[in-house]
């Protein structure tokens, strides 16, 4: 009798060389350097980095780990709620990030309710249009069955260069991003033709990809070697239509009490591209007005 023919091997998860090379040993540095030193085309311009995604995306955990990073310890500024569903986050809310004991960093980040597919809950698409340019002032209570009117006090009429947003961030996770609904596709198509429509750039982060993904979850330097995270990578490039040169993917700080090495290279280099961005469209907007 012949032998029984051998099974294949399984197909590896993870790539044989990473398709984005991250250089972990130097990066988190050198990033941190160009943070700390960076400074506005402007004497006393800030950037304005307005995130918007999915209800239960991870934006407030963004924010929280970038100030983690940046303090160098634990930082709970932004209150998070570890859900994915309706929104925890219900005002609209500035961030600034302490530099030392005086000064703040000249980027801030706003906050603002998730999106959600059904219609009138999570924040109304139109709230998100009068964001980016600047008319929804700072603790504005977001009301997802309609949208702010220029008769409510919240609503600014007379705006200064500091109000309008000079990056749009969309923050979406990697473990859910295959049952996001085409309602809320379409939802995050509209922002992203607004802000187009406004010049604003725009990144994309990509969250929870440890959970997204066990060879990430057992090592973040798999990052860039997952097959199924530049899967994830590709489809939401496809979807909303933000290049892969523009998306992100990140570990946020939920779990954890100590901050870790590989997860900060991470999120500085996601806040490196973002102040880029932010800096590209202040210098555009210099050029407009001369």
């Amino acid at each position: 009798m012949g032998s029984k023919a051998s099974k294949p091997a399984p197909e590896s998860p993870l790539l044989d060389e990473p398709w984005r090379e991250v250089n972990w040993s130097e990066e988190k540095q050198r990033d941190l350097q160009d943070v700390k030193n960076y400074k506005p085309p402007t004497e006393g311009q800030q950037v304005r980095i307005l995130l918007h995604g999915p209800a239960g995306s991870g934006k407030s955990s963004f924010i929280n780990s970038v100030q983690s990073v940046l303090n160098d310890r634990m930082y709970r500024q932004a209150l998070a709620a570890n859900t994915f569903g309706s929104s925890f986050t219900k005002k609209y809310t500035t961030y600034k990030v302490p530099k030392d004991k005086d000064t703040f960093y000249p980027f801030v980040f706003n906050d603002i309710m998730g999106l959600e597919s059904r219609e009138q809950t999570g924040v109304h698409v139109d709230d998100v249009k009068l964001a980016l340019k600047g008319h929804m002032k700072e603790d504005y209570q977001l009301n997802p069955q309609s949208k702010l009117s220029e008769e409510n006090q919240f609503y600014k009429r007379h705006l200064e260069p500091n109000d309008k947003v000079h990056v749009l961030v969309l923050i979406i996770p990697a473990d859910t991003l295959g049952i996001i609904r085409h309602e809320l596709v379409q939802k995050i198509r509209e922002i992203r033709t607004a802000a187009s429509d406004l010049a604003i750039p725009q990144i994309a982060v990509m969250t929870k990809i440890d959970k997204a993904c066990p060879e990430i979850g057992r090592d973040l330097k798999n990052v860039y070697r997952s097959k199924y995270l530049k899967g994830k990578m590709q489809q939401l490039s496809t979807d909303v239509g933000i290049p892969m040169n523009c998306i992100f993917p990140v570990k946020n700080y939920h779990e954890e009490t100590k901050l870790n090495n590989d997860v900060d290279t991470l999120i500085l280099n996601a806040l490196t591209q973002i102040i880029t961005c932010g800096d590209d469209h202040l210098k555009f907007l210099l050029n407009q007005s001369d």
